[in-house]
C-alpha cells in the first residue's frame, strides 16, 4: 500500500507563508486580515473575511479586511481569471486554521487544561471550570512572525458557521451611502493634478510641442516632456484640463500606422503573420466513416472595457522613494514595472490599492499609474492625481482581442460527428504588467528612451489558456484538434478582458453545435447531454432546463436557446437559457442560469457575480465593438461605443447547484461564454437566422438575413 502524499501549503500561503502577513490581533478587539487580491466590485473581501471569521470562531463584525499594499500584504500576483476563492480563499483558510492552533496550544498552556477540552466563541477561548482567555489576551505571548506549516486541518464544510451562507457585502455601505472609497475620492494634502497629451491617430509621434499657450493658463505647476511623453501638472482640475487643451493645440505628431478593416475582421487576422501551436488533440480509437464536412467561422471584434469611470492614480514622490495609490489588479506586478521603467529598486516603490471602477481585465489602472509618476517628478513632493478623460479610455486602453473562429466537422451518415477541428486567429490576451524583462505600461513605449512596445502573449494552457481559452471541447467526440494562431502584429492595442478567449470558443463551440443539432432535428439540450460524460455538466444543463421550463412553445418573434460551458474547462460550470424576442432588433427578455462552483462561501455574492457576467455578455453580444477607420479608434465615447442600458437589462434567473463538500471556484467569468451562446442560438430558433459575427446588431443581423436567403 503507497503511503499518503505528505501534506503541503496551498500555492499562495506556500509563496507568502509569514503567518502575520495575513492575519493580526489588534488590542481593540479586531481581526486584521491582510490578502493579497483585490477588491474590484466582484465581493472578495466578503467572502475572504467570511472564510477568516469562520475559522478563526469570530463574530464576521471583528474583521477588518485591509486593502493590499507592497508594503505589508501577501504577493498573491493579480487578482484575475476567477481564482481568488482558490489561491486567496484556499491560503487564508489554512493560515487561519494554524493560527487558530496555535493559540488553542497557548491558551492551554496558559489556563492549564488540554487543548482539546477548550472552545473558541467570538474569539473568546473558555474551557472547563469557566477558565478562560482570548486571542486578543494572548496576542502579546503568542508570535505570528512565524512560517505556515503543513498539517493544521481547516474545519470540514459541516462545522463552518458563516461559508454557504449570504451576508452583507461590506464594500456596499460606502457605496450606497456616497461615502469616499473610490480612487477617484481620495484626498490629500496638497493634491494637484496632471493630464496627459496623446495622439488621436494610432502610432503617431510627438514631432513638435508649442507650449507657450499652455505655461499662460493660470495655475500651471509644471509642463513636462519626457520623448513622446507629454502632460501638465496645474493646482486644479479644471487649470489642468484647461492647459491640457492648449498643450494639444501646440502639438504637431507623425502620421501613425494603418488600422486594418473593421468590416472584415477575419480576413486581417487570417492575413498576419502568427505563432501557431497545437492546443489538444485526440485521436478516434475506431475512426469513423465521413459522409460530409462542415465548416462555419466565428469572429469576436476588438471589445473595450467601458468601465463606468476613467483610469486615476495619484503619485507622490519623497526623494528617491515614490508612493502610488492605484485601482491596478496587481500592485506587485505594477511595481515591478515601475522599477523597470524607472531603473530603481522596487523597494524605493510603494503601490497601495484603492477600489476604482470595475473593468474585471487589464484596463488603463496600470497605464495612468506610470502617467503620475512621471508627471509628479515635476511637482515638488506634492501628490499628483491624474485622470483619463473618457476618449483616452476608449483609445488608447488595451481592448480585448477580436478573434476569428473556425471549426470543421466530419459527420456520418447519421450526421454524428466524426471528428472536430477548431482554429483560432487573434492577437494575445495578456499583456499585464510586472510578467516580463519588459514593461508593458503605454507611458514605457512613449518616454526619450523607450522600451519595446510589447506584444500580447498569452498564458499556457496549464493556466487556462488565453486565445485557446475553452478551446478544447468537453463533449465525448471521437476525434478532436485545436490549433491556436496567435498575432505577431498588433495594431490595436490588446490585453486581458474578462473570459480572455474563453467568450469567443464557446460562442464559436456552442452555436456549432446547434447547428450540427437543427441539421440533425434533434433537440440542442438533448444533444449535448447524449455528448456529455461529467455529471456536474449534466447536472447543470438538466437544472436550468427544469427552471426554464425547456423548451417553451413556439411564437413568433420569440426564440429561445440554451450554451454551457466549465470555464476554463477546470472551474464553474454554468449552463444558460435565453429567452429573446425581435426581428432586425434583438431584445432579450430573460437569461436562466445555472451554475456549480463547488462550496458556495457566500451564495448571494456567487449569484451577484453570475447576474453581473450575464448582462455584461449580454452587452457585449447585442451592443459593443470598438470602432474605427484606418487612422484612429472613433469609438472614443458612450455614443460611438454604446452598451447595454438599464431599461434593456434582462430578467436573469440563476439557481446555484449546492456542493459543499467539493473545493469551491470561482465565479465571476463562468457565464459570458454560454449566455453569449445561448442569445445566439434564441435568435437562431426565433428568427430561423443564424449570427456567425459579434455583435448581434441590427446591421450584422440583416447582413446574416441576406446571406441566408
Amino acid at each position: 500500500m503507497s503511503a499518503s502524499p505528505a501534506p503541503s501549503l496551498p500555492v499562495s500561503l506556500a509563496a507568502n507563508p509569514r503567518l502575520s502577513s495575513w492575519v493580526r490581533f489588534g488590542a481593540d478587539g479586531q481581526v486584521t486580515v491582510s490578502p493579497g487580491k483585490v477588491e474590484i466590485g466582484q465581493g472578495i473581501v466578503t467572502a475572504l473575511a467570511q472564510i477568516a471569521a469562520d475559522e478563526l470562531d469570530v463574530d464576521l463584525a471583528r474583521v477588518k479586511m485591509i486593502r493590499a499594499s507592497t508594503a505589508a500584504s501577501p504577493n498573491e500576483g493579480v487578482t484575475s481569471g476567477s481564482l481568488s476563492i482558490q489561491q486567496s480563499g484556499r491560503a487564508l483558510r489554512q493560515a487561519c486554521a494554524e493560527i487558530r492552533r496555535i493559540f488553542l496550544t497557548a491558551a492551554a498552556d496558559r489556563l492549564g487544561v488540554g487543548r482539546d477540552a477548550l472552545d473558541i466563541s467570538d474569539g473568546t477561548i473558555s474551557g472547563p471550570g469557566n477558565v478562560a482567555t482570548s486571542y486578543w489576551e494572548l496576542a502579546d505571548e503568542v508570535s505570528l512572525d512565524r512560517d505556515a506549516a503543513p498539517g493544521a486541518a481547516p474545519k470540514p464544510a459541516s462545522r463552518r458557521a458563516l461559508a454557504g451562507h449570504s451576508v452583507q457585502r461590506l464594500d456596499i455601505p460606502d457605496k450606497v451611502f456616497a461615502r469616499p472609497r473610490f480612487i477617484h475620492d481620495l484626498t490629500l494634502a496638497g493634491l494637484v493634478h496632471g493630464r496627459v497629451l496623446r495622439p488621436e491617430r494610432s502610432g503617431a509621434k510627438l514631432a513638435g510641442l508649442d507650449q507657450d499657450a499652455a505655461r499662460g493658463v493660470p495655475g500651471l505647476i509644471a509642463v513636462v516632456r519626457n520623448g513622446n511623453f507629454a502632460g501638465v501638472v496645474c493646482e486644479t482640475e479644471h487649470a489642468a484640463d484647461a492647459a491640457l487643451g492648449a498643450l494639444r493645440k501646440g502639438a504637431s505628431w507623425t502620421t501613425g500606422e494603418a488600422l486594418p478593416d473593421e468590416n472584415d475582421l477575419a480576413a486581417f487576422l487570417k492575413a498576419q503573420p502568427v505563432n501557431s501551436t497545437i492546443v489538444g488533440t485526440k485521436a478516434a480509437a475506431n475512426p469513423g466513416a465521413k459522409a460530409r464536412t462542415i465548416r462555419r467561422q466565428y469572429v469576436r471584434p476588438y471589445i473595450a472595457h467601458g468601465s463606468i469611470a476613467p483610469s486615476c492614480a495619484i503619485a507622490q514622490w519623497s526623494g528617491e522613494r515614490v508612493h502610488v495609490w492605484s485601482h491596478s489588479q496587481g500592485v506587485y506586478l505594477l511595481r515591478a514595472d515601475l522599477a523597470l521603467v524607472l531603473k530603481m529598486p522596487a523597494d524605493n516603490i510603494t503601490v497601495e490599492h484603492v477600489e476604482g471602477a470595475g473593468c474585471y481585465g487589464h484596463n488603463a489602472a496600470d497605464d495612468v499609474a506610470l502617467d503620475a509618476v512621471l508627471l509628479a517628478g515635476a511637482a515638488a513632493g506634492k501628490p499628483v492625481r491624474v485622470q483619463w478623460s473618457r476618449a483616452d479610455e476608449m483609445t488608447h486602453a488595451p481592448f480585448g482581442a477580436a478573434m476569428a473562429i473556425q471549426i470543421e466537422a466530419d459527420l456520418d451518415a447519421q450526421g454524428d460527428v466524426v471528428e472536430w477541428r477548431h482554429a483560432i486567429w487573434s492577437n494575445g490576451h495578456t499583456a499585464r504588467p510586472g510578467r516580463a524583462t519588459q514593461p508593458a505600461l503605454l507611458a514605457a513605449i512613449e518616454i526619450e528612451n523607450p522600451f519595446p512596445r510589447m506584444i500580447s502573449t498569452d498564458p499556457p494552457q496549464a493556466n487556462g489558456g488565453g486565445s485557446d481559452r475553452n478551446s478544447i471541447p468537453l463533449y465525448d467526440f471521437p476525434a478532436w484538434t485545436v490549433q491556436s494562431h496567435r498575432l505577431l502584429t498588433m495594431p490595436v492595442r490588446t490585453s486581458a478582458l474578462r473570459t480572455l478567449g474563453a467568450q469567443g470558443n464557446v460562442f464559436a463551440i456552442e452555436s456549432f453545435l446547434d447547428e450540427i443539432a437543427a441539421a440533425r432535428g434533434e433537440d440542442p439540450l438533448a444533444f449535448r447531454l447524449r455528448h456529455l460524460k461529467d455529471e456536474r455538466a449534466k447536472d447543470a444543463i438538466r437544472a436550468v432546463a427544469r427552471r426554464a421550463n425547456w423548451k417553451p412553445a413556439a411564437t413568433a418573434g420569440v426564440g429561445h436557446g440554451i450554451g454551457f460551458a466549465r470555464y476554463k474547462n477546470t472551474g464553474a460550470y454554468c449552463a444558460a437559457i435565453a429567452e429573446i424576442e425581435g426581428d432586425e432588433t434583438i431584445r432579450v427578455r430573460k437569461l436562466t442560469i445555472a451554475v456549480d462552483v463547488g462550496e458556495a462561501i457566500n451564495p448571494d455574492g456567487v449569484i451577484n457575480q453570475i447576474e453581473g457576467g450575464a448582462i455584461q455578455a449580454t452587452s457585449w453580444v447585442l451592443k459593443e465593438r470598438v470602432r474605427f477607420d484606418a487612422a484612429r479608434i472613433t469609438s472614443n465615447n458612450w455614443t460611438d461605443y454604446p452598451i447595454l442600458r438599464f431599461s434593456e437589462v434582462p430578467l436573469v434567473d440563476v439557481e446555484l447547484i449546492r456542493r459543499p463538500e467539493i473545493e469551491p471556484v470561482g465565479a465571476g467569468e463562468a457565464a459570458h461564454g454560454p449566455v453569449t451562446a445561448a442569445i445566439a442560438n434564441a435568435v437562431f430558433d426565433g428568427l430561423s437566422v443564424r449570427v456567425r459575427q459579434l455583435p448581434i446588431s441590427r446591421d450584422n443581423l440583416i447582413a446574416a438575413m441576406d446571406l441566408a436567403e
